[in-house]
């Protein structure tokens, strides 16, 4: 996210950078157990929950496995002039099928998640209906998500070293399919070879979407106003919730404007590595300290990340000594992320009363 003027002069202490922590490690934590491991009152903790949300941009939401949901993913790059880029992503933002708006490249390049129904291409999801083809833009490209070795359920590292081992186990959900560790050397978004996540689990309802639309919007939303839009009962909202997250269809992302940590450079990295080794770089980036996402994609850069760094010189000595180091990627292209205009969550609407009862009578479902 963009830093604004008050964001610049709101500063993180300790109790804020423990909360963020514990938020994700448990998204729907009560606050009296964050309170209990952070040594404060339950008040301090919601005082301090609301400040970050009006000042920090904190926002927690919900957010489903696309294997596990049914959904693929594409990473979608759009060069245009400053001027159509600008226009263009705020249309992208208000979409309910795009997450992760970024402004790149000096202002003249879009890049965007789109989230399709498996089987669907992104062009019939987006590019070819959706786009206006105005002379401003000039290239579209559209990559698959293959494989995610760093991201999703597991968060950047930057956000959590505020809580020892002993605080974090007490805050740590019992374990599911989806991670809450550091990666391990494969991801835990990526189904087992041979085994098709999606054909396990009971497929989702209506109302499960409609479950997963409001989570998106606000992941701590309560089961009173969660059981009012899916037309369950409060104690189904309940059962369903804990199981959707023990198989790993949904997990808990926390959005916070990175640069009251200490970030102030970020750059998205288009890289080329032969087939062979790409798992191999893959697995070593996504334990590289700098870095927030790292996926294989189709296309002619075949794996990209989002670094995170405190300035430019930062940056520049990742760039040259760490990934310079690694004679496996022949190609790397930079681009600087200007701003995020929209992160992993949805732009926040209100909750409809009754929306899943609308759609199992045939007023459809979003699946983003």
């Amino acid at each position: 996210m963009a830093s604004g003027s008050m964001r610049n002069r709101y500063t993180l202490d300790d109790v804020d950078r423990g909360l963020i922590h514990a938020l994700h490690l448990d998204g729907r934590a009560p606050f009296s157990r964050i309170a209990a491991v952070l040594g404060v009152s339950t008040q301090t903790v919601a005082r301090r929950y609301q400040r970050l949300r009006s000042e920090a941009g904190l926002r927690v939401v919900g957010l489903p496995d696309p294997h596990r949901a049914g959904q693929t993913q594409w990473l979608v790059r759009i060069a245009a002039t400053p001027a159509t880029a600008q226009t263009l992503a705020r249309s992208l933002v208000r979409r309910p099928d795009t997450s992760w708006v970024k402004l790149t490249s000096g202002g003249t390049e879009i890049v965007t998640v789109v989230h399709a129904p498996r089987g669907a291409d992104a062009s019939g999801s987006m590019l070819l209906r959706d786009i206006p083809r105005t002379a401003g833009i000039t290239a579209v490209s559209a990559h698959l998500l293959l494989h995610t070795y760093l991201g999703g359920p597991t968060a950047w590292r930057g956000r959590l070293g505020a809580l020892s081992d002993e605080q974090q186990r007490h805050l740590t959900p019992p374990p599911a399919t989806s991670c809450t560790t550091p990666p391990p050397a494969t991801s835990c978004t990526t189904p087992p070879a041979g085994r098709d996540p999606a054909s396990a689990a009971p497929p989702l309802t209506p109302a499960d979407r409609v479950l997963l639309d409001a989570l998106r919007q606000d992941g701590r939303t309560g089961h009173a106003e969660l059981a009012a839009a899916t037309g369950w009962s409060p104690a189904t909202v309940a059962r369903r919730l804990a199981g959707l997250r023990d198989r790993g269809t949904l997990f808990f992302d926390v959005e916070v404007d990175d640069a009251l940590l200490g970030v102030t450079t970020q750059a998205l990295l288009w890289m080329a590595v032969p087939p062979a080794r790409l798992d191999g770089i893959a697995t070593a980036l996504a334990r590289h300290a700098e870095l927030a996402v790292v996926a294989a994609t189709t296309g002619a850069t075949n794996l990209v990340a989002h670094a995170l760094c405190p300035d430019p010189a930062a940056l520049h000595h990742y760039l040259t000594r760490r990934l310079g180091s690694l004679d496996a990627i022949r190609t790397l292209e930079t681009a600087p992320v200007l701003h995020t205009l929209k992160a992993a969550g949805t732009s926040p609407t209100p909750l409809r009363p009754g929306a899943a009862l609308k759609a199992r009578s045939g007023g459809g479902t979003r699946t983003g």
